[in-house]
């Protein structure tokens, strides 16, 4: 029972004579302990997934976007998660924000497709990040972009937390 509170100033101590090059407060040595048993924790079960699985997760993304409803494509998205848009320079935290961006975006008929791509799977959450190009069917117009999406599973599916998308800097 008393190693709860020896762990934090175990790493207090552990801060102090590394020359206090971390600062560590017994707050955050709780917390950081706190999540470390988490992540070891037999409870913790990591829902696994394999890059083709992160690949369908933008497929998914992206067939919400053809069917022309901003509702179907902001229910990708976690509650507590935000959205930095391509064409808008302000962040949607909110699915009500969400779904106002979307449905301003879909007026042209956005198709996307990946250029190139970059994953990173880890216990319960994933980063895909690289290039995509959207084709805008209603006007021909066509947008080389950046993105990055993290998704987490939720213990039914896997939503995304955080997307960042950017258009190209250079023609």
């Amino acid at each position: 029972m008393r190693w709860k509170y020896l762990l934090p100033r175990t790493l207090l101590l552990a801060g102090l004579l590394m020359g206090g090059c971390v600062p560590v407060t017994l707050e955050g040595a709780a917390a950081s302990a706190t999540a470390e048993a988490a992540v070891h924790s037999p409870s913790v079960i990591c829902q696994p997934i394999t890059e083709d699985e992160v690949s369908r997760l933008f497929d998914r993304w992206n067939a919400s976007l053809q069917s022309g409803d901003p509702a179907a494509v902001a229910a990708n998205y976690a509650e507590d998660s935000i959205l930095l848009p391509t064409r808008s320079n302000r962040p949607r935290l909110t699915a009500a924000e969400k779904e106002e961006y979307f449905q301003h975006f879909l007026e042209n008929s956005p198709s996307g497709s990946i250029d190139l791509r970059h994953v990173d799977i880890n216990c319960n959450q994933v980063v895909d990040s690289g290039l995509y190009t959207f084709t805008f069917a209603k006007t021909g117009t066509v947008l080389a972009a950046r993105y990055t999406f993290t998704y987490e599973w939720d213990g039914a599916q896997w939503l995304i937390t955080s997307h960042h998308s950017s258009a190209m800097p250079e023609p």
